[in-house]
C-alpha cells in the first residue's frame, strides 16, 4: 500500500474520532433544551397520588354508577377558578377578529394592490383603505401576528393537527386596528366585507345593527390517538377538522325556563362588564375543547417567539382528575369542604346551589355568583361545588367504573354523546353538589348552569412525599 495514502487515512480517520468527542467516547445521552414547568396564570398544581373514586356504600343508589374504587392519577395544573366572561371573551373576540381580517384581506386582493399597499380607493376618511389590511409579506414580521399563520414546517406535531384561521398559511396583518363606527369605514370594498358579518336590520332591535355571531367559528384538527394506536393505518384516517361557532348561547337563559322571566341574563350575562368574573356559560362540551385547543395555540405561539419550548397543552380534566381535585385531599369527604353538611359553624351556607327544597335566595345568590366566591377547599380550588357545573373529558357508562384503568382512568368514545358534568350548580339541590355524584349532558348542548374549568398535564416528578426515589 502507497505510505502516503496510508497515512492520510489514518489522520482521517483520527479527525472522525476526536473531532468534537468532548464526551470522551461515552454513553451521556443527547442534551435537550433546558426545560422547567412554568406555572400557568390562575392555575394551581395538583400533585398526584391514589384515592378511593366513587360513593360511599351508603348511597345505594349512587353506587349503581359510581361503586368506590381505588384509582391513581398524575399530577396536573388546574384552573383555580371555572373559566369567566372575561376569559372567554379572549377567545371569542380573537377568532371574531381573526375572521374579519381573514376577509379584509381577501377583499384587498380582489381589490388589487400590494401587500400593504397605501392605495386608497374610494376617497376614504384620514387616507384609509382596505389595502391597510392586506395580507403581509413574508419578510414583514410583527409581535401582533402571535403565530396564527405559521409555516407548516415550523409547527410542532400537535399544533401542525390544529392549524386554524387562514388555510394558506398567510400572515394576517394585525398592526392596523379594525375599524367598527360605519361612519368611518374607510371605502367601498370595507363596507362589503363588514356588512357580511352583521345581522340585516329586519332582524336588529334596539335601534342597533348587531354582529351575526354565527359567522365567527374556530377551525382546528384533532387526532384520534386511541384508535391510531391500535390500527397500522395511516395516521392521516384519524384526523378530522372541527369547526365550532366560538360565541355561547345566550338564549339558554330563555329556552332553559318555561314562564320565567329572565331577559336581562340573556342580554347581559356575557357582554356586559358587570358579569365579567362570572363563569361563562351557554357553552357546549364541543366549545370547551374548541376553547381548550385555541388556549394552547395562544400560549406556544408566544413560547415560539420567546424561543422557549411548547407548553403541554390545555385541555378538559378527565372524570376521576376532576373528582381527585374536588376532594382536596380529604378521604371519604362528601363534599369539597368535607361534610356532611352544606352549611357552616355560623349557619352560612358554603356553596351556590338550591337548598331548602327550592329556595333560591337562601344562599344569597339567585344565580351564579364571582368565580372566586365562598372559600376554596384545600387545594386552593374555588367552587368544585355548585355556581356552575363543569363539562369533563369523559363518556357517561353507568358501567365504567367497573372496567376502567385503576391508572390515570378514563372512558371516552367519541360516538358517545353523553359527556359528564360534574361538581352540581345554582339550580341543583345539595345530592349533586357532592364530589362523586356524577351526571350527564350532551356534548352539543349548552346550558344556564354548565360552565368550564381546564387542566394542564405537569411535565417533571410524579412522585410526591416520602414516596421519592432515595439516592
Amino acid at each position: 500500500m502507497n505510505l502516503k495514502y496510508f497515512l492520510s487515512s489514518i489522520l482521517v480517520l483520527s479527525l472522525l474520532v476526536g473531532c468534537g468527542n468532548s464526551d470522551k467516547g461515552q454513553l451521556v445521552g443527547v442534551e435537550g433544551k433546558q426545560w422547567y414547568h412554568e406555572k400557568p396564570f390562575g392555575m394551581v398544581k395538583i400533585e398526584g397520588g391514589s384515592f378511593a373514586m366513587g360513593k360511599s356504600d351508603y348511597d345505594i343508589a349512587g353506587l349503581k354508577n359510581a361503586p368506590v374504587k381505588t384509582v391513581t392519577v398524575t399530577s396536573f395544573y388546574m384552573d383555580e377558578t371555572e373559566i369567566t366572561n372575561s376569559e372567554y371573551r379572549m377567545f371569542t373576540q380573537r377568532v371574531r377578529d381573526s375572521v374579519i381580517r381573514q376577509k379584509l384581506a381577501e377583499e384587498a386582493e380582489l381589490a388589487g394592490g400590494g401587500n400593504n399597499a397605501s392605495a386608497n380607493q374610494g376617497g376614504g376618511r384620514n387616507s384609509r383603505s382596505i389595502q391597510d389590511y392586506a395580507f403581509k409579506s413574508p419578510d414583514q414580521k410583527g409581535r401582533r401576528n402571535r403565530g396564527n399563520n405559521q409555516n407548516q414546517s415550523q409547527l410542532t406535531p400537535y399544533q401542525e393537527y390544529s392549524r386554524h384561521y387562514d388555510p394558506l398559511d398567510r400572515s394576517l396583518n394585525w398592526d392596523v386596528e379594525i375599524i367598527w363606527k360605519p361612519s368611518e369605514f374607510p371605502d367601498d370594498s370595507y363596507v362589503y366585507v363588514m356588512d357580511e358579518f352583521y345581522l340585516d336590520k329586519e332582524n336588529s332591535y334596539n335601534g342597533e345593527r348587531m354582529l351575526d355571531v354565527s359567522k365567527f367559528e374556530y377551525s382546528y384538527k384533532t387526532v384520534d390517538l386511541e384508535k391510531a394506536a391500535r390500527k397500522d393505518e395511516k395516521l392521516s384516517n384519524f384526523i378530522t377538522e372541527e369547526r365550532v361557532p366560538v360565541y355561547p348561547d345566550t338564549t339558554v337563559w330563555i329556552k332553559d325556563y318555561n314562564y320565567s322571566y329572565n331577559e336581562p341574563m340573556h342580554n347581559n350575562y356575557f357582554y356586559h362588564t358587570a358579569f365579567d368574573n362570572y363563569p361563562v356559560v351557554g357553552i357546549s362540551w364541543k366549545q370547551a375543547k374548541a376553547f381548550a385547543d385555541w388556549r394552547t395555540q395562544y400560549l406556544n405561539a408566544y413560547n415560539k417567539e420567546a424561543g422557549k419550548s411548547d407548553a403541554p397543552i390545555f385541555r378538559l380534566p378527565s372524570e376521576a382528575e376532576w373528582e381527585y381535585a374536588a376532594r382536596g385531599g380529604l378521604e371519604s369527604a362528601a363534599f369539597p369542604w368535607g361534610g356532611p353538611f352544606t352549611k357552616d359553624d355560623r349557619a352560612c351556607y358554603l356553596a351556590n346551589f338550591k337548598p331548602l327544597r327550592g329556595d333560591y335566595a337562601a344562599d344569597e345568590a339567585l344565580y351564579t355568583v364571582e368565580a372566586d366566591a365562598y372559600e376554596p377547599n384545600d387545594y386552593g380550588l374555588y367552587n368544585m361545588a355548585g355556581n356552575v357545573s363543569e363539562w369533563v373529558n369523559t363518556s357517561y357508562e353507568p358501567a365504567a367504573y367497573e372496567y376502567m384503568s385503576s391508572m390515570n382512568p378514563n372512558v371516552n368514545d367519541k360516538d358517545n354523546m353523553k359527556k359528564v358534568i360534574r361538581g352540581g350548580s345554582w339550580k341543583d339541590v345539595s345530592f349533586y353538589l357532592r364530589v362523586s355524584t356524577r351526571d350527564y349532558e350532551y356534548a352539543d348542548s349548552a346550558r344556564s348552569y354548565i360552565g368550564v374549568r381546564l387542566v394542564q398535564d405537569y411535565l417533571g416528578n410524579q412522585i410526591t412525599g416520602s414516596q421519592q426515589r432515595r439516592p
